[in-house]
């Protein structure tokens, strides 16, 4: 149904298209290998996969650029790979989709982040993870600092993807947050919790709810307690919005000086939440830039969350797609 709201939302939409989004962060490559199982093996008592399909995906700051990318905007993607096959793999695929490489730096003492996932019939067995967390060398950081100090003044806003896997240092935070200030650049992070205490003032501050949990060091019983603790957290902060995504609760959003609003999940399938916070990042900020209202930024984030964990693996969606979500409603 068209309403006067939903169609000042599909104007938000349209917008998307005039913003060059920076994304910042840790690059990962997702490597799909399904098949199907018929026996149990006599070695262990363990299925045998016959391996029949294969594929790569862009994940974490990668996958929030492809994101972006699907959703109309202008993406700068910076971060930090190994010189393997990986890399080339991560590199093809940006490409294929018309991102520019020439923000990602390669590091010959470091693998490319890479994430397997075996499965059979749909159903993951397991995955297995390959990387290194250390932190990046201190004249890799430095160069990488001197590419952004001429990228952030050219964009309309900054995201900073941190999955705690060694580029994003203390250093580096700091010196980024400055910059970005300074141009007066709003700044969107999707944090791990080892980092929280570093991004006070930006905004917008996008943790699950397990996350804050950990950071807190409780698990609450009740959702009072829950978001009287967040509400400590935002104003310690100084962030103008904490947005909580909390898997079929769907998001809650704390912004200065106001209570907990809560957006329902319109999630009608759910096959697949791998990705889903790097689309909502991505959704959100691009709406919270045409529409400077957070609310309504987070409405399309949740809209396009419905349409990638009704996806397998991890996944895009596209303005039609998100238009089509919301005339749902």
């Amino acid at each position: 149904m068209k309403t006067k709201a939903s169609l000042n939302l599909k104007k938000h939409l349209d917008g998307f298209a005039n913003y060059r989004v920076l994304v910042l962060g840790d690059i990962m490559l997702d490597e799909y290998l399904w098949g199907k199982v018929q026996r149990i093996s006599p070695e262990a008592p363990v299925p045998v996969i016959e391996l029949n399909h294969e594929e790569y995906r862009l994940g974490g700051a990668a996958n929030v650029a492809l994101n972006l990318a699907a959703l109309g905007a202008k993406v700068e993607l910076v971060g930090v790979c190994g010189k393997d096959m990986q890399a080339k793999t991560v590199k093809k695929l940006l490409q294929k989709q018309k991102i520019s490489t020439d923000g990602i730096f390669g590091d010959e003492d470091r693998p490319t982040t890479l994430k397997t996932r075996i499965g059979a019939v749909s159903q993951q067995i397991v995955r297995l993870d390959r990387e290194d967390t250390t932190e990046v060398r201190d004249d890799l950081r430095k160069e990488i600092e001197s590419y952004l100090e001429k990228l952030i003044p050219n964009c309309d806003a900054l995201i900073i993807e941190d999955y705690d896997k060694g580029l994003l240092s203390k250093d580096m935070i700091k010196n980024v947050l400055t910059l970005a200030q300074k141009h007066k650049v709003p700044v969107a992070v999707d944090p791990k919790k080892k980092h929280f205490d570093l991004y006070t003032g930006i905004d917008i501050f996008k943790p699950n709810y397990g996350e804050i949990q950990d950071y807190l060091g409780k698990h609450y019983s009740d959702t009072n307690g829950f978001f009287a603790a967040a509400t400590e957290l935002q104003n310690k902060m100084k962030c103008k919005h904490l947005v909580i995504t909390w898997g079929s609760k769907g998001l809650f959003v704390i912004t200065e000086g106001g209570k907990p609003q809560h957006i329902p999940s319109f999630a009608k399938e759910v096959f697949d939440v791998s990705g889903a916070g790097d689309t909502v990042i991505s959704a959100l900020s691009l709406a919270y830039l045409d529409s400077r209202d957070i609310l309504s930024a987070a409405l399309i984030a949740n809209h396009a969350a419905a349409v990638v964990v009704a996806k397998h693996g991890t996944a895009t969606a596209n303005c039609k797609e998100i238009w089509d979500s919301l005339s749902e409603q």
